[in-house]
């Protein structure tokens, strides 16, 4: 995933950053608790598309 595009997106639904998890996959929404997946290089920023991040994935 590419640093600068990584830095201009953000989360479709609270609009806050997002975490690249690079073992996943995924864009991580840590305020959102989702996590959207990354396909073939392409960002999935869809909100049916995403899993539900559990406390033990953020580390709570």
């Amino acid at each position: 995933m590419d640093t600068k595009l990584l830095e201009l997106l953000v989360c479709p639904v609270t609009k806050g950053p997002l975490e690249f998890d690079r073992e996943r996959q995924e864009l991580i929404s840590r305020s959102a608790r989702l996590a959207y997946p990354v396909r073939d290089g392409i960002p999935v920023l869809l909100e049916n598309e995403a899993r539900t991040v559990t406390d033990d994935e953020l580390g709570l």
